[in-house]
């Protein structure tokens, strides 16, 4: 049977030997099973074994699993500001006894912080018993009790003398000067892909703190909504997050009536008294307004609090100075959580789908394709939805249709949001394997040639059927929500950024095509490949027209065209014979 979880590329080395290593810092993962985290160094794995990230861990798992498992681990949580000279060894020993420890990681973020996990719950009533309040000079402190804790020495001088060397974790992506150092100094195209893919997802540690924020978040809507969950979704669970991408929270207030229905029993119905709105979006705003005025005045770290709630989708907006998150709360939105689930399956799915999914973001976050701010850009879901539909149109198949997961869903997945079916299986392992054996540098290729040659102006892209369709309206891009059909994911994206992306995947095609023939030797130092396409666009262009500075820029992109047609069989062959590989295990 074929595995279907990452893990495929681990086996691949990153660098030859007739290139120079690349040094990177290694990280301190501790665990403690005792009264004292034991220091477990995580070094540097050889090359033919590098270590993946958290999602290569989990992704062998349910995503409601991961959510439960992950959530009841951030509520054994504490989050703790730290001196910056301070003994490791004296703050692990102080905090073991209220409980045994069983992991902990340093990071920097406004000063230096710790995440400790507790085995036990328990641990945490003890030290928020031993903690105190204190005031700052004249400023008046509001007390409120949350597991974010601030430590102090009592002797400086002494613990100075004492503290251990302390690796922090990293909770940023690589520089542009260092990926491009490490993508030249791969091996093959497949292997950088997989390089940014490792380089670019959240880490184990980024995970834990991201699930802790959002419970952070839940013990103050708790004080209104005592059996509320405060749940991530988006690129923070659904296995096609980097790192440094902002954190999406869904304020979940159903738990409590879930638990109500369980207790009801015998001849009478008891019910809470509640005020009654005349609109679920106005209670929405209401909710909101009231939870957004809690973060701004008791919210420990949280700071530049927005309240959104005429949006499309009412939310609050804040920044977490301790995690260094940018923070998005909503409610109501379960749609969202369910494509979150959608998404890592289709992650799950095939060891490609990231890495081609992280390049192509990365590709078009460089050429300005994408951007933070909103406007007339490309998103990252957009680009997501165009990658998965991509492999949906492979020979064979890489991924299923929509439907097709429908259709294998049981009576426990059946799903209807707000009149919308959203019904999929929710265990990947009753989905065939796909018998598709392309290689990534073959599909980054065709990705550009199949997007470079789509009728955008008759077709719309559908992840459902899996097929082309007329476009039932006239944005220039037309993709389909996957649950909320009349929806256009893509509304916002104008005449001109599209044809940017088309000009742009039509050049890396080209590029590609090029590199094939003539690969620049493994000692020129001189980016290719995937680092190539990840040159800002005039460079590009600039290189482009010294071979080609003969021409009209429109013979250019008429010998493009003509070059990519006519070449496209004979070297999709080439390639294939060459590049094949398999993914069974």
């Amino acid at each position: 049977m074929a595995v279907r979880g990452v893990g495929l590329w681990t086996r691949v080395p990153l660098c030859s030997q007739r290139r120079s290593q690349v040094p990177r810092p290694v990280l301190r993962f501790f665990s403690c099973p005792g009264t004292v985290a034991a220091d477990l160094k995580r070094e540097e794995q050889p090359s033919g074994n590098v270590e993946t990230g958290s999602e290569d861990k989990v992704l062998q798992k349910r995503f409601s699993e991961v959510q439960k498992e992950r959530r009841e681990q951030a509520q054994r949580t504490v989050l703790i500001n730290c001196p910056e000279k301070i003994s490791e060894n004296k703050f692990l020993k102080y905090l073991s006894q209220y409980g045994h420890i069983n992991n902990h990681f340093f990071y920097e973020s406004f000063g230096l912080h710790a995440v400790v996990e507790f085995c036990q719950k328990e641990s945490i009533a003890l030290l928020q018993e031993a903690t105190s309040t204190s005031s700052i000079g004249r400023e008046a402190a509001i007390p409120f009790r949350s597991r974010f804790f601030n430590l102090k020495l009592k002797s400086p001088l002494h613990q100075t003398s004492e503290q251990s060397h302390m690796q922090c974790s990293s909770q940023s992506p690589p520089s542009n000067k260092k990926l491009s150092e490490l993508l030249c100094c791969a091996e093959s195209i497949d292997d950088q892909l997989n390089t940014l893919l490792k380089e670019f997802q959240i880490t184990e540690e980024n995970v834990k703190l991201r699930y802790l924020t959002c419970s952070l978040i839940e013990d103050i809507a708790a004080a209104y909504f005592p059996y509320c969950a405060v749940i991530p979704f988006g690129s923070s669970v659904n296995s096609f997050g980097k790192l440094g991408c902002d954190l999406d929270m869904f304020l979940d207030l159903d738990e409590a009536g879930r638990l109500n229905a369980e207790k009801t029993s015998g001849n009478f119905l008891l019910e809470f008294q509640v005020k009654n709105v005349p609109s679920e979006r106005i209670a929405t705003q209401k909710i909101l307004s009231v939870i957004g005025e809690c973060l701004d005045n008791f919210g420990p770290g949280c700071v530049g609090v927005q309240k959104i709630l005429n949006a499309r989708c009412p939310l609050v907006r804040f920044s977490q100075q301790a995690s260094g998150f940018q923070c998005d709360l909503t409610t109501n939105n379960r749609i969202a959580l369910k494509t979150s689930e959608l998404l890592y399956i289709y992650g799950v799915l095939d060891s490609r789908v990231r890495a081609l999914v992280f390049s192509i973001r990365c590709w078009a976050r460089a050429h300005s394709l994408t951007s933070s701010i909103p406007g007339a850009w490309i998103t990252n879901f957009s680009l997501t939805m165009m990658v998965i539909f991509f492999l949906q149109r492979r020979s064979p198949p890489i991924l299923p249709t929509l439907n097709y997961l429908k259709s294998q869903a049981g009576a426990e997945d059946k799903c209807i949001i707000e009149g919308h079916n959203c019904t999929f299986t929710s265990d990947w392992n009753r989905i065939e394997p796909s018998r598709n054996t392309e290689t990534l540098e073959l599909l980054l290729m065709e990705f550009f040639e199949y997007y470079g040659n789509f009728p955008f102006n008759k077709s719309s892209i559908n992840i459902r059927q899996g097929k082309e369709q007329n476009k039932p309206e006239s944005s220039p891009l037309h993709i389909q929500n996957p649950f909320e059909s009349s929806l256009n994911i893509s509304k916002n994206v104008n005449q001109s950024q599209l044809q940017k992306f088309v000009d742009l995947a039509r050049e890396s095609a080209w590029i590609l095509q090029q590199e094939d023939k003539d690969r620049p030797s493994p000692s020129s130092n001189q980016p290719w490949g995937l680092a190539a396409l990840l040159l800002p666009s005039v460079s590009n262009r600039k290189s482009l027209a010294k071979k080609k500075r003969k021409n009209p820029a429109s013979e250019r992109i008429k010998s493009l065209l003509e070059s990519i047609k006519g070449n496209n069989t004979e070297n999709s062959v080439n390639i294939s014979e060459k590049r094949t590989i398999s993914t069974q295990a």
